[in-house]
């Protein structure tokens, strides 16, 4: 009898589908974010955004929508984030950083982020000036 039994490799591919399956959704652990002076376009969106900026002595301020900016300790930042997300959880959230800042800290306000419930973080940034060569234009 010269046929060939696929019914292995059918069982072999259907386990190997499944793996993946379970695996791929577990790959992007990673956040979407822009770092400091990039070119990047500015993000276009019709709800307010909820913005949490860290000053350069490592102070938490919070703008929840349209209300006016605010000083926050970290239990107060994760508490109204917390707030917030659940009656929006697409609402965009962005994470500015002086540049002075230490990192650990920028970090710190992260990981009380995503206490708070917060899937994805932007972060801000300020645009880079555009750099036009001396001879430009004059060929």
């Amino acid at each position: 009898m010269a046929e060939i039994n696929i019914v292995p490799y059918i069982d072999v591919m259907l386990v190997l589908l499944i793996i993946f399956m379970v695996t791929a959704p577990m790959l992007n652990l990673g956040a979407d974010i822009q770092l400091p002076q990039s070119a990047a376009k500015a993000l276009q969106d019709e709800k307010q955004p909820v913005l949490v900026s860290v000053d350069e002595q490592g102070e938490v301020f919070l703008t929840l929508g349209k209300s006016p900016r605010e000083k926050v300790d970290d239990e107060k930042l994760v508490q109204k984030v917390s707030a917030f997300v659940k009656q929006d959880p697409k609402v965009s959230v962005l994470l500015g950083g002086d540049k002075r800042v230490d990192y650990g800290r920028v970090n710190q306000v992260l990981g009380l982020l995503q206490q708070a419930g917060v899937a994805k973080v932007g972060l801000m940034s300020q645009p880079t000036t555009a750099v036009v060569p001396a001879d430009h234009g004059k060929r």
